[in-house]
């Protein structure tokens, strides 16, 4: 079973939620598809076994076959190529690797070449958990690439726990998408509520199952998010508490199950109500 995740915002426990789920199960598969900011590793301290640089295709062009007629530039959705009267300009940050400029090229003087944007480390934490993590290279503005390498690893007879990027945007619907199910992880404060109502939109968009994790609850007594979970009939999935040793723990690289071994067994039935749900829906 894939489990998915995510949040409409940063800050609101999503990492927290993933790690402890992890470290509760042991037997599972952890993708931290955070690319741009991978940090699940400070809690999990996996050992890295082997690197992967992510590639992908980038158009060459071949000037002593190109005549400058610039209907690769035409077919270019997102402006990586520009025809000038005798150059052609290419703008790799804006490529998507979609191949139009080799396709309609009537000289064939596109070839392809290969862009590293990252890469991505696999290994083991605590004996039992696969670990696989993406890092996107600086300056590279598109994650998705490496996103997909990381979710490449899932193993078909595994439970894979895969730790979205914070937000609503294009990396966390790559991450999401064909999970089987969704934790959306949040915050009872006005802002945690108006990002979440993003999140389900586009979680109920993609047809995945989800349910609600609230962290520091209690945080000034806001029952918002509650609320818009009964109204919507969103199943609130657990509760963690808003309490100083937990944030403190969780300041110096501590998992919540770590310090509260009681947790260990809320976590397992957290996975075991997500699996009741999706052979339900199934």
């Amino acid at each position: 079973m894939k489990i998915s995740i995510a949040s409409g915002k940063g800050g609101t426990g999503k990492t927290t939620v993933a790690i402890n789920l992890a470290i509760s199960l042991q037997e599972c598969q952890f993708l931290d598809c955070d690319v741009e900011e991978p940090n699940a590793h400070i809690f999990l301290k996996p050992t890295i076994l082997t690197t992967e640089s992510v590639t992908v295709y980038n158009p060459l062009i071949d000037d002593e076959k190109c005549t400058k007629c610039g209907l690769c530039a035409e077919a270019c959705e997102f402006n990586s190529l520009v025809a000038l009267p005798n150059t052609i300009i290419f703008f790799k940050e804006l490529c998507m690797s979609c191949k139009a400029c080799e396709f309609v090229c009537p000289e064939d003087a596109i070839s392809e070449q290969r862009f590293c944007v990252g890469e991505i480390n696999i290994g083991k934490a605590y004996d039992s958990i696969e670990f696989v993590n993406g890092l996107l290279d600086i300056g590279i503005p598109r994650g998705i690439p490496v996103i997909q390498k990381v979710k490449s690893k899932i193993k078909n007879n595994s439970i894979a726990l895969l730790d979205a990027p914070p937000g609503n945007s294009c990396p966390v619907i790559e991450t999401i998408n064909e999970t089987d199910y969704c934790i959306l992880v949040t915050e009872p404060t006005p802002f945690g509520l108006y990002d979440l109502t993003i999140a389900v939109n586009v979680v109920k968009s993609l047809g995945i199952p989800f349910g609600v994790i609230i962290n520091r609850d209690g945080l000034g007594g806001d029952n918002s998010v509650e609320e818009f979970c009964k109204k919507e009939d969103i199943p609130i999935l657990m509760k963690i508490p808003f309490e100083k040793e937990i944030a403190k723990a969780y300041s110096e690289g501590k998992s919540l199950v770590e310090i509260m071994p009681e947790w260990k067994k809320r976590f397992q039935n957290l996975y075991a109500e997500i699996e009741r749900r999706v052979k339900f829906n199934g």
